[in-house]
């Protein structure tokens, strides 16, 4: 007798995660517009990064990686719902392109490959779970995505054993800290302004 209002409270416990609200996906929508105009700075200034820190060691640029990986983690991170860190980090890529990233087409290929990488870290804890740890992983699972992408589109499976391990080391750390670390950062800035406080994202912030 007392299993039935259980399972009852869990049931609509996960349907309240995965249903989306016009709120959650005008903030998305906003989150992701925002994010793109990161990008498209991040295309000069993280790009002349990236290519000071190769010429010196060949793997080194995935240390600028990261900021391109934010997009992501802010939308795992504030609307917490399935789809959200793909919806936002692809958005975000597309504006970028949009607006004339060097990367054209390929800009949106890392939007997704990117997305996914966080999304699914964010799957792995049921979308119930958002502290520091788990951002830092969506941002490493965001580096990996798009590891895996280059190795194809930037033909980096033909580089050396050497350069393929030190850029993943390098674009991992960068995905949980200028991603990971700046993303739950960020979220709990927002927060502090009262802006979240239609999201569970934003009432968490005095417990």
């Amino acid at each position: 007798m007392t299993t039935a209002p259980t399972a009852s409270a869990s049931s609509t416990g996960r349907r309240r995660i995965g249903r989306w609200r016009v709120v959650d996906i005008v903030v998305a929508a906003v989150l992701g517009v925002a994010t793109g105009l990161i990008f498209v700075l991040w295309n000069s200034v993280g790009y002349a990064w990236f290519s000071v820190m190769d010429a010196l060691t060949p793997g080194f640029g995935g240390l600028a990686v990261g900021i391109w990986l934010l997009g992501g983690v802010l939308g795992g991170l504030i609307i917490r719902k399935p789809g959200a860190a793909l919806f936002v980090e692809l958005l975000a890529a597309t504006v970028s392109m949009l607006l004339g990233s060097q990367w054209a087409i390929e800009t949106v290929y890392a939007g997704i490959a990117q997305g996914l990488g966080a999304e699914l870290v964010f799957l792995l804890f049921a979308y119930r779970r958002f502290g520091l740890p788990v951002a830092m992983l969506a941002g490493v699972g965001a580096a990996i995505g798009a590891y895996v992408l280059e190795l194809f589109t930037s033909g980096n499976l033909a580089k050396s054993a050497e350069f393929l391990a030190i850029y993943l080391g390098c674009i991992a750390v960068s995905g949980a800290v200028l991603a990971g670390v700046v993303g739950w950062l960020l979220t709990r800035a927002l927060a502090a302004t009262g802006v979240l406080d239609r999201f569970a994202s934003g009432r968490s912030r005095s417990r």
